[in-house]
């Protein structure tokens, strides 16, 4: 390379350029410059022959032409022929990638073999400059070579895609033709003592070598194919994934070239284009890449290091050995990858330095030449002091270097997406052995599950993408830093040391940042949960007036998050601003100590700006620097959290501790002790004792008679805690249904989980009778993916399992029921009938096929409860486990139920039932009861026996069932059945009929067509950019702020091309004042002062970094502003929405726009928009240079402006329907996680583990697709831009040097031209991606946007508060006058022309089918709903005129479903802060949980987990109606409250509510009808009409009325 000095060797050359006498004057004239091969001097040694032929230069090249022409005739004719005939090719798939073998060797040879042709041609070219005539023969046969080469590759791969090899033979012709030909010509040389000084015969030696290569490749392939000289070709099948049609991702098999441009992407880019892309077009994954591939790798690698280190199997450092051993080779070759392109990146400093230098002052003496053959020859270092050669070459470099870096960071990502898909699975698969303990006890919620997947399986994803950085950013620096120290001198280390310095500031930076997003993501975390937990119990917050007290405590929340928030803003633009910031000190100190310091240091324009590129180079692996260690530091901790998510307890384990001693158990003989709950055979005892009175007596004096059987069983939760379940002897018998009964909260539940093994058993034996023949026992576990736990497990079979709380699937509701199993209509039919739910299914959108939202989000309580018991009915299995399934339901569907579907389809079918329930009076339908108290069995035995035995609890027992002594004695069972079928049929016409009418529902199928409009409309935008939503955004940020930002950017960037600009004139005059000196030759002439040209750079330098920090403070104070604002606006308008809203708007919708898109703003929206702003103005600001240096370039820019435009164009649609795709694969894949976490116990109860496994592989699978398409497309862009900008750099060179050579050009401008160049190719694609990530980010803002449109309700009065009286309502008096009532003004009326009177303190009982207006009913006095004529006047003040908060503050209601917030007891019952303990105890007293929370530590602080759920169902309902009675309201409305209480503690309550409540008007709704029995009036209401209004004795009555059927129903 060039050094500062001028080469006395160098050749300059002026090629092109018509001889201009001042630069040219070294050359010979010649009149005639006319072609000839040989040349045309007359005295021409080209055409001597004296001494052989061979001896001639010219004709050993003409003879090298002889094989080019040869391939190119002979291939040209098959190539047509070929594509003319390619349509009639057999596809197998895309054309049969099929790849010869030593393809990817063939692919780089040729390669290699074409740059040194080109390397050839310009050396021809160079060294013929130099001679009077032109010698064709130093350059055309390497043109020749060049398309022979070409052709070679194009035809190879022709052959290749259509498998026919035959055609190859060409091709091993001319690697000999042209092996022995480049010899010939080499010997000559060797024997005319031309050696390696010159670079011709270098060039000659390696294509001799290329061309030995390519032959040796030629002959393997016949060796291994054997198409030719052997007898028996070798028949060879293409890859199993490309036989399936199905994968389309095709990165792994496409060739070298295809797979370095992504060319494959092309076609599937155009077609986005047209149509988006759905997880049908990406297709599915290769098979190397899927999940189960991986985790195998992943397992195999875990095992290996288990077998290593026994001790300690889990350990962190055992997960990250693991890992390197699964994933570690790929890694090995990104980061080798990374290395050479960081090296090769170091290519266009030096070239630019090298043409400055060219171009610079008088470098241009040509020494003699050396002529052998009748021709010139050039050494190596003559052919790179030509200005044009470097400018080839550094494209060259450019092109090389870009291609292998985005492979590098393919092969990095790929890598990290088949980690995370491996990891997800392991994860999973523990999931599936977790002890229910763990989950239960709260050491681990499916939140901190989810997060492992969601959160830390990406965190590793994305080390294992920037790990290559880890070994490659020192070599960069170290590189640089010498590179540096050789251009510049001592000053260079000036310089870097100001990097290095300030790299430590800017960790220290980064690790504030990444702690101020840890704490903003705290307070986001609590503010989503007081947001999610608003939103759910909206419907109540409303009721009770209380939308302040919330939003007050989200927005404080938000306030904390935003002070975090402003942390993490002031440090992101610390980091951006430093980011800027750093280079330019660098420079300003490094060029203003060089040119003081160094007294006659060498001060150029190609010093200048090389060393400006190498500080552009250095400062890039000290930003990744911060990002690289806080992602080191991120996976360190998800390591951890993994080694101790997978070190958990499993279940199963703690049974080995009480194995042991049960081998001396007496029964030994029979059994097999194994380790989980399983017992192959007990011993036989006999129950003589045992008699029975049922409708089929059942035999048992065999012990085998039984399905479960505990003896002895003390369980516990815990492995520390006190036994929940203790002295367990039960047998549930075989083929028969067992009822379990007992108080809230005795144990039942845990009964049936501990008899599933999900508990952890202290002492004593569960058997399971293993010789039930059972249709489906563990068919669907493959034997070779189980656990030895499974195995053993596996023989209790499987068990229809519904429990108490429904477990639902994020699926349609027919799959629901038929859970995984055989579609039986007959039997779906029947399954449908016995739980009533037709109506429900009729009612919904798409019936059947209708998704159910997460956890059932769309469905009422009963809805949820019955579609979980008709998926136990459904199942096949012997074995049913229902938990309490009629807590949810009214009286008429559990009876349908009890009848139709348990006494009918299980128990007649002779299945064995256990069923927990609160409803007694089914008692005696049961053929084994289990009676429980405080987790004991307090008895066990047929009705008859408990008859006998315990007279006392049967009593107890027939009191709650409201049933008279003699019924239940002579009530037989068949009669009962009968009565049920006379009334069925009229009943569930009636009910279905009633519900068809019901027009809530009727309005969600209209707003749901409307969205499939929206999503045709959707279609037509995809290719605009959403302008709309960017200017809310920017205008959201107000009036000062906008300006302040576009003016400081524009400034900002101006001043930085001042900097340079300034920098070109200053050493431009230096070089110009030195060559004045030199032409003078004064001696005495003065030094050449730089102060003033330093004075002025500082000024500029310093200018520019206070720039730099006001833009990045400004996006960031933007940013902030914004997020405030809208957040702001959006919980105002969402807490004031109407209740409407929220039933037709999914939560999770709403949900998203304050997690996900509140998220985006606050932290994305602000960093891209600055990214996209600055990579911009920086093309725009280069471009302007490049166009000032040289407005010839603006001719070439045109139609790469044009290709750019339309890459841009293309890329942005496909982008974001894949990042669309991405994020949308990523939802399914983490509910079903959370799904297994909820569901757990029923997956195993069913024994389905393993069809759940797969379903997981496919959702990880179509994730990975989505994310590897999006990676291949990144790297489409990346690829096309950075070969755009080598073209930039290409034209910009070349023309720059050809306008210097006509001496119009200064070569400060020249470097200042190049070096910007150079920087366009790093910021074109920064500038797309960027421009795609806003496009997806303002989505965002366009969504929450739309959410802002939404109405509220109207909280404005008439009257004013001094009209309204203080204690109003106080007599209780409610007028309605007729009333009628709609969900909004496009729906049917539901409520029509009610009128009614009530006095005060009257007790009021409303009852009526499901959907016939009720619950309507008591919405109206709350104005929940639209009246639109009639109205209610309490107290004699209509109810239309209050102000909202008045009217719900001074009413009570109780819902249907009890809904409690995290956080106290006393913040439950009070959150206004208005009553006294005393008064808060009392309520509890009222509820009867006084004893509770007495019990509990702290009392009235006793927290309340989120949604209650560390209290059990009818336990919330007792607070929600102690919250009720806490506020001392006049009216007091009660909505079916007491749905999910046993009947004992109803019983209680209702004499409470009578004696607590005498002086208050009380409206009931009633599910069970005996609840109001003991009303003053009953109103019977039928499809928004009142059928009946009396006193409840008047229509007993009555034989025809509809309430004396309902009370006949109900008993």
């Amino acid at each position: 390379m060039p050094g500062r000095e001028a080469n006395p060797g160098a050749v300059y050359v002026c090629v092109d350029a018509p001889p201009s006498p001042a630069r040219c004057a070294q050359r010979p004239s010649s009149s005639t410059m006319s072609l000839a091969f040989c040349g045309n001097e007359n005295n021409s040694a080209a055409y001597n022959v004296e001494k052989g032929v061979l001896n001639n230069g010219c004709f050993v090249d003409a003879l090298n032409v002889v094989p080019h022409v040869f391939l190119l005739f002979i291939t040209f004719p098959i190539l047509f022929i070929g594509w003319g005939s390619q349509s009639s090719k057999v596809h197998i798939h895309h054309s049969t990638w099929l790849h010869f073998p030593g393809h990817n060797l063939r692919w780089i040879l040729t390669f290699i073999l074409l740059f040194v042709l080109v390397c050839e041609i310009a050396e021809g070219i160079v060294s013929d400059g130099v001679s009077e005539s032109r010698h064709l023969h130093l350059y055309m046969p390497a043109g020749m070579a060049f398309l022979a080469a070409i052709t070679s590759v194009v035809y190879y791969h022709n052959i290749e895609t259509s498998n026919f090899p035959k055609l190859l033979i060409a091709l091993l012709f001319y690697w000999t033709l042209a092996f022995i030909t480049k010899t010939i010509k080499f010997v000559k040389f060797c024997d005319n003592g031309v050696g390696f000084s010159q670079l011709r015969f270098c060039l000659t030696g390696l294509l001799v070598i290329l061309y030995g290569m390519l032959l040796a490749v030629e002959i393997n392939v016949i060796r291994v194919r054997r198409y030719v000289f052997f007898k028996t070709p070798k028949e060879v099948k293409p890859p199993e994934d490309l036989q399936d049609l199905g994968v389309r991702f095709l990165q792994p098999f496409v060739n070298l070239l295809s797979k370095g441009t992504y060319w494959w992407m092309n076609t599937f880019i155009k077609t986005a284009h047209k149509k988006p892309i759905d997880l049908k077009a990406i297709g599915k994954l290769p098979i190397a890449m899927r999940a189960l591939t991986n985790y195998i790798r992943l397992n195999e690698a875990f095992e290996a290091q288990k077998n290593k280190r026994s001790p300690y199997p889990q350990g962190s450092k055992s997960i990250w050995c693991a890992l390197c051993w699964a994933f570690g080779r790929p890694l090995v070759l990104s980061s080798t990858f990374r290395i050479l392109a960081d090296l090769l990146g170091f290519a266009g400093p030096l070239c630019i330095s090298g043409i400055v230098h060219h171009v610079g002052k008088g470098n241009n003496t040509i020494r003699p030449q050396i002529k052998i053959l009748g021709v010139f020859f050039i050494s190596s270092q003559e052919f790179l002091a030509n200005a044009y050669v470097l400018a080839v070459l550094l494209f060259f470099a450019l092109l090389l270097q870009r291609t292998i870096l985005q492979a590098s960071y393919y092969v990095a990502i790929e890598t990290g997406i088949n980690l995370r898909g491996a990891i997800q699975t392991k994860i999973y698969n523990k999931i599936m052995q977790l002890s229910t303990s763990n989950m239960s006890m709260g050491e681990m919620t499916a939140g901190q599950i989810c997060n492992l997947v969601a959160i830390d399986t990406n965190q590793l994803m994305w080390f294992f993408f920037l790990c290559p950085n880890l070994w490659a950013m020192p070599v960069q620096i170290i590189v640089g830093v010498l590179l540096l120290y050789y251009l510049l001198g001592i000053s260079a280390l000036i310089g870097a040391v100001v990097i290095i310095v300030l790299a430590p500031v800017q960790y220290f930076v980064a690790t504030k940042l990444s702690q101020a997003q840890r704490s903003t993501l705290e307070y986001s975390n609590e503010r989503l949960k007081k947001t999610n937990e608003m939103l759910r119990g909206i419907k109540l917050l409303k009721l009770y007036a209380w939308e302040h007290i919330f939003h007050s405590s989200v927005e404080e929340t938000r306030q904390k998050e935003m002070t975090s928030l402003k942390a993490f803003a002031l440090y992101t633009s610390i980091s951006i601003f430093m980011n800027a910031a750093i280079p330019i000190a660098a420079v300003l100190t490094t060029f203003v100590v060089h040119a003081h310091l160094t007294g006659n240091a060498d001060f150029s324009p190609s010093v200048a700006f090389a060393s400006l590129s190498l500080f552009h180079i250095l400062v890039t692996p000290l930003f990744l620097l911060s990002s690289v260690v806080r992602s080191t530091v991120k996976a360190l901790v998800s390591v951890q959290k993994l080694s101790e998510f997978l070190s958990s307890e499993e279940i199963g384990e703690e049974h080995d501790k009480c194995s042991e001693p049960r081998s001396a158990d007496n029964h030994s003989k029979y059994q097999v002790p194994l380790k989980v709950v399983n017992r192959k055979r007990p011993a036989r005892e006999d129950w003589n004792n045992y008699s029975s009175h049922m409708r089929r007596p059942v035999n048992i004096t065999e012990g085998d008679d039984f399905c479960v059987k505990i003896t002895n069983g003390f369980f516990t939760w815990t492995p520390e805690g006190s036994a929940t379940l203790s002295n367990i002897d039960i047998r549930i018998p075989q083929g028969q249904l067992t009822m379990i009964v007992g108080q809230v909260g005795c144990g039942k539940s845990s009964l049936l989980l501990a008899t599933l093994g999900e508990m952890q058993k202290t002492s004593g034996n569960v058997f399971w009778n293993s010789s039930i023949p059972d249709s489906e026992t563990g068919e669907d576990v493959s034997p070779e993916k189980e656990t030895a736990v499974d195995m053993e497990v596996r023989k209790r079979g499987s068990v229809a399992y519904a429990s108490q709380k429904p477990w639902l699937l994020n699926a349609t509701v027919e799959e629901n029921i038929i859970f995984e199993s055989p579609f039986n209509k007959q039997r779906y039919k029947a399954v449908i009938d016995a739980c009533s739910l037709q109506p429900d299914i009729d009612i919904l959108p798409h019936g059947d096929q209708t998704q159910i939202g997460e956890r059932g989000i769309n469905l009422s309580g009963g809805q949820r409860q019955r579609i979980s018991v008709a998926r136990a009915l459904y199942q096949q299995t012997n074995v049913v486990f229902l938990d309490d399934p009629f807590s949810a339901l009214d009286i008429h569907l559990s009876d349908h139920l009890m009848q139709e579907g348990i006494l009918k389809m299980l128990r007649e079918d002779k299945r064995t039932i256990i069923l927990v329930t609160h409803k007694l009076q089914y008692l005696p339908h049961a053929d084994w009861i289990i009676a429980m108290k405080d987790g004991t069995i307090q008895r066990e035995g047929t009705l008859k026996d408990i008859q006998k035995s315990e007279s006392e609890l049967f009593e107890h027992w027939k009191t709650l069932m409201n049933r008279q002594d003699q019924e239940l004695e002579k009530e037989t069972i068949i009669e009962r059945k009968t009565v049920l079928e006379r009334k069925n049929p009229r009943r569930t016409r009636y009910s279905r009929e009633t519900l068809l009418k019901d027009d809530e529902e009727d309005e969600e199928e209209i707003t749901e067509s409307d969205d499939d409009d929206n999503l045709s409309s959707v279609l037509h935008q995809r290719a605009k950019m959403p302008w709309r939503a960017c200017g809310k955004y920017l205008s959201s940020a107000g009036i000062l702020l906008l300006p302040l930002l576009v003016l400081s950017q524009l400034l900002k960037h101006t001043v930085m091309v001042a900097i340079d600009y300034w920098l070109a004139k200053w050493t431009s005059d230096v070089i110009s004042a030195k060559s004045d000196l030199e032409q003078k030759n004064c001696s005495v002439c003065q030094e050449f002062n730089h102060s003033r040209y330093s004075r002025v750079f500082s000024i500029l330098c310093c200018l520019g970094i206070i720039l730099c920090l006001v833009t990045s403070i400004a996006v960031e104070w933007t940013g902030l502003k914004v997020a405030k604002k809208l957040h702001y606006c959006l919980l105002n308008k969402i807490i004031l929405a109407p209740m409407r809203f929220f039933e037709t708007t999914p939560l999770g919708s709403i949900l998203n726009r304050f997690s996900a898109d509140c998220n985006t703003i606050d932290q994305h929206i602000p960093a891209t928009l600055e990214c996209l702003s600055r990579s911009t103005l920086l093309c725009v600001s280069a471009l302007a240079v490049i166009s000032y240096v040289t407005p010839m370039f603006l001719i070439a820019l045109l139609p790469l402006a044009i290709i750019c435009y339309f890459i841009q164009k293309y890329f942005r649609v496909a982008s974001r329907d894949l990042q669309q795709l991405d994020d949308s694969t990523q939802l399914p894949l983490l509910c079903h996680f959370s799904e297994t976490v909820e569901g757990l116990t029923t997956i195993r109860a069913f024994r389905y583990e393993g069809r759940f496994r797969q379903k997981l592989l496919e959702y990880t699978d179509s994730n990975n697709i989505a994310s590897l398409f999006l990676t291949a497309a990144n790297r489409w862009l990346e690829v096309r831009m950075e070969y755009i900008g080598a073209c930039v750099v290409l034209i910009a060179a070349v023309t720059s040097i050809t306008k210097s050579l006509y001496n119009q050009l200064s070569s400060g401008l020249v470097g200042l031209g190049l070096t910007y160049a150079l920087m366009v190719s790093n910021y074109l694609n920064w500038m797309v991606r960027n421009l795609a990530d806003m496009e997806i980010q303002l989505g965002a803002v366009k969504r929450i946007n739309g959410l802002l449109k939404t109405e509220a309700e109207n909280y404005e009065g008439l009257l004013s508060p001094s009209q309204i009286p203080q204690n109003w309502p106080d007599r209780g008096e409610i007028q309605i006058q007729n009333l009628s009532v709609r969900y909004d003004s496009n729906l049917k009326p539901v409520l029509k022309h009610v009128s009614a009177h009530i006095s005060p303190g009257q007790k009021i009982g409303i009852c009526g089918r499901t959907g016939s207006g009720k619950s309507s009913f008591s919405l109206a006095f709350f104005r929940m709903v639209d009246t639109f004529e009639g109205r209610i006047i309490i107290d004699g003040i209509d109810i239309a005129k209050l102000p909202l908060q008045t009217l719900r503050s001074r009413l009570s209601i109780i819902l249907q479903d009890p809904i409690l917030f995290s956080g106290t007891i006393r913040f439950n019952l009070d959150p206004e802060k208005k009553c006294t303990d005393s008064m808060l105890w009392e309520a509890l007293e009222i509820a009867q949980l006084k004893h509770v929370v007495k019990a509990l530590p702290g009392g009235l602080d006793a927290i309340v987990t989120e949604g209650g759920e560390n209290f059990s169902q009818g336990q919330r309902q007792l607070f929600c109606l102690a919250r009720a009675f806490v506020r001392k309201t006049s009216i007091f409305i009660m909505d079916e409250a007491t749905a999910s209480i046993d009947m004992a503690t109803e019983n209680i309550l209702q004499k409470v509510v009578m004696t607590a409540f005498a002086d208050r008007t009380v409206v009931t709704i009633a599910h069970r009808v005996h609840t109001i029995l003991n009303a003053d009036l009953v109103i019977v209401m039928k499809r928004g009409v009142i059928l009946e209004y009396d006193k409840p004795e008047v229509l007993l009555e009555q034989e025809d009325s509809v309430f004396a059927s309902f009370v006949q129903a109900d008993k």
